[in-house]
């Protein structure tokens, strides 16, 4: 029998499951690197995977994870998320097969530092009009800070509005776990009948 999936295995099935060899990816919140990597995996040599961080130490984090695994398909951006429509091509069209982020503050870095409801979501909006039909965004969300907790409540107010005819809307949580243990907001573009 299989078990529950921890939310950061959950977010890579999710996307397992939409993303082809040759798509275009998006990672909002590079990191560490971890879901770049998978996201690189997941696209292969003809495809590609747009990283997105603000901060340099992430960057330079990432692009060190990506060499040792000899990744070339990846462009990695210090800049924000919510910038993304500067980097999506016309090439890029049709071929967008989804995002991730995982939101919060960089692990081992500054905790003043984080992402925000107004930019994650200007960077979602931006994206679920570029992705092509049966495409998925996927947010790991961490609130167990201030800024958290806002961004979580401005995301949940925001998706809840979405039309449930063009998107379907998930979350995914664990509700038995203590200290606000993160959870998963899927967006999901359905595809024309």
């Amino acid at each position: 029998m299989e078990m529950l999936k921890h939310v950061i295995a959950y977010a890579h099935e999710l996307m397992e499951q939409v993303i082809h060899p040759g798509d275009t990816v998006i990672d909002a919140t590079c990191g560490n690197g971890n879901d770049t990597l998978v996201l690189s995996r997941l696209v292969g040599d003809k495809g590609k995977v747009l990283a997105f961080d603000i901060q340099e130490q992430a960057i330079e984090m990432t692009s060190k994870h990506l060499t040792m695994h000899d990744v070339t398909n990846t462009t990695l951006i210090l800049d924000s998320h919510q910038r993304v429509d500067h980097y999506i091509t016309a090439e890029d069209e049709g071929k967008l097969a989804g995002a991730i982020f995982n939101l919060g503050y960089l692990p081992g870095s500054s905790k003043a530092i984080t992402t925000n409801a107004e930019s994650t979501i200007t960077a979602i909006e931006k994206i679920r009009h570029s992705m092509k039909p049966g495409g998925r965004i996927v947010l790991v969300v961490y609130h167990g800070h201030a800024e958290g907790a806002i961004e979580k409540e401005g995301l949940l107010a925001h998706v809840k509005e979405y039309d449930q005819k063009q998107y379907a809307v998930l979350q995914y949580r664990f509700l038995n776990q203590k200290n606000n243990p993160p959870f998963i907001i899927a967006i999901e573009k359905k595809k024309k009948k």
